[in-house]
């Protein structure tokens, strides 16, 4: 099962990158569905709400994805990023530094860092 849960993963993706929101949503969803512990899956759910405006789940997700993957540094920079787009700032800056505990000298956490400074 779980590699009908990738090759939807997959498609989500790729319906992501096309700018097939509601598609990815389809195939995202399919995947969870299959695999409810997958934190890329949540990972990719929380962007594509994002990008249609689904701010407060597009954060859960994200939280649910770093919940699930708690050192998978893709997550919790875009997890940072929707928190302070939000006007989270508190949060978004334990978020990045909680990057850089992970990996010393990310570039992009730093760069948001600067921001708060």
């Amino acid at each position: 099962m779980a590699a009908v849960g990738n090759l939807h993963l997959e498609r989500g993706i790729a319906h992501k990158l096309a700018g097939e929101y509601d598609a990815a949503l389809v195939e995202l969803r399919a995947a969870l569905a299959e695999d409810p512990q997958n934190g890329e899956v949540m990972h990719q759910i929380g962007l594509v709400l994002c990008f249609t405006g689904e701010f407060e789940e597009s954060l859960e997700a994200l939280r649910k994805a770093v919940e699930l993957q708690p050192s998978d540094v893709p997550s919790l920079l875009d997890l940072g990023k929707a928190e302070a787009m939000l006007g989270m700032y508190d949060e978004a800056r334990a978020t990045f530094e909680r990057v850089l505990e992970i990996e010393p000298g990310n570039d992009v956490a730093q760069k948001q860092l600067a921001l708060f400074a």
